[in-house]
């Protein structure tokens, strides 16, 4: 089982629930559980080890045509420090992965992958494909998920306990930009303006013997503001809170960006790239299926794979649920056919028995806006309490 560069630092604390996750050993919570670390990112500042996320540098005079033809979204500018939320797909229009692309110079790319699909990726990206197999040459493409670390600190409070130990202008970075070269309690390292809560939030990137000396001084500069550990659990109730996808339930090999709410992110305008006829197709024809919110109505918890039903008809399948602590709701995301996505309410088959749902609008919570209230989220018909 791999290790991150941080575990040395966490595995020991009091509280500290290992768990095996993609191949690695990762906190799922420390002492004060998910639900604290989860109100602890809301209100204030929580800390993640990422490093488990897979990091792929490509370099050479071929390596911005080739992400741009490997990535559904267009590329950042060169020079403009950006980094671009995209997604990896098949030629079927399937995606491989869900992606950040980071530009740090003009045949420089940077991407971060996800943990469980890093083979996928890497055996997608070396060839053979499309773009291989046309005689195309292909950059210099390297692995540096294991020399590297890379740390979340997230929350409204993460501005401040970063710039108390860094030599640069973090106020005016924006969101999704990163600076390059800089130094956070001495130590060289990478920050973008990231993050997959739903808060505010930087990502920095290190080198791996320089991880946990980081760790520490973030942890210690922070305190005073409320800045606690964080683990997977948290990280999770955070993203599925704030709408957003995981891959391997709201995305996969068998659903396309489209369907998965995640267009803006499919730049049909540019040149060719891998699954852009069939991505065409999907926009021309309409998807036939779509990612919908619901709240529960009975009680009862939803969860992955619950299948989901309109009348008699079984229309499609709960990919993530649970609870949203901020909002006070038992949530849902599904896959449901697109003739069956505008309905006021559903019923989802939870260990034999019926429950019913309501629609309500995604993201279920938004930074800035506190719970959702518009008039179509708020059901008259109750809320879903733990049975």
């Amino acid at each position: 089982m791999n290790q991150t560069p941080l575990h040395p630092c966490y595995a020991p604390l009091p509280g500290a629930r290992m768990v095996d996750f993609a191949g690695w050993r990762l906190p799922l919570h420390f002492e004060g559980g998910i639900l604290a670390e989860h109100r602890a990112v809301r209100g204030a500042a929580g800390l993640f080890d990422v490093s488990h996320m897979g990091r792929i540098r490509l370099r050479g005079p071929h390596a911005a045509a080739y992400v741009d033809w490997l990535a559904t979204n267009s590329l950042p500018e060169a020079g403009s420090s950006g980094c671009r939320y995209s997604l990896l797909c098949a030629e079927d229009g399937g995606c491989i992965d869900d992606i950040v692309v980071c530009r740090p110079g003009e045949q420089s790319l940077d991407l971060t992958v996800n943990a469980a699909s890093r083979a996928r990726v890497l055996e997608w990206i070396t060839g053979p494909n499309p773009w291989t197999r046309s005689g195309r040459a292909l950059p210099a493409i390297e692995d540096v998920t294991s020399r590297t670390a890379q740390l979340a600190l997230q929350g409204p409070a993460s501005l401040e306990i970063l710039a108390a130990r860094c030599d640069a202008d973090l106020a005016g970075l924006r969101n999704y930009h990163f600076l390059p070269g800089i130094r956070v309690a001495g130590i060289p390292a990478l920050v973008s303006r990231t993050g997959y809560t739903g808060e505010d939030g930087f990502e920095l990137f290190v080198d791996a013997p320089d991880a946990p000396a980081l760790w520490r001084a973030l942890l210690e500069a922070g305190a005073p503001l409320g800045l606690v550990p964080c683990g997977l659990g948290a990280r999770d109730t955070l993203r599925f809170e704030a709408g957003m996808p995981l891959y391997g339930q709201e995305l996969g090999l068998g659903i396309n960006p489209l369907e998965a709410g995640l267009g803006r992110f499919v730049d049909l305008a540019k040149g060719d790239f891998s699954g852009k006829r069939a991505l065409e197709a999907v926009a021309r024809d309409g998807a036939a299926r779509k990612r919908i919110g619901l709240e529960m109505i009975d009680a009862a918890v939803a969860r992955t794979g619950h299948a989901v039903r309109r009348g008699e008809e079984e229309i499609g399948r709960i990919t993530s649920g649970g609870k949203c602590p901020t909002v006070g709701i038992f949530g849902a995301m599904a896959l449901v056919r697109r003739d069956a996505a505008e309905e006021p309410e559903y019923e989802i088959d939870i260990r034999g028995r019926w429950k019913r749902a309501g629609a309500r609008p995604l993201p279920f919570y938004r930074r800035g806006t506190g719970p959702r209230t518009d008039e179509a989220a708020v059901s008259a018909r109750g809320k879903g309490r733990r049975p």
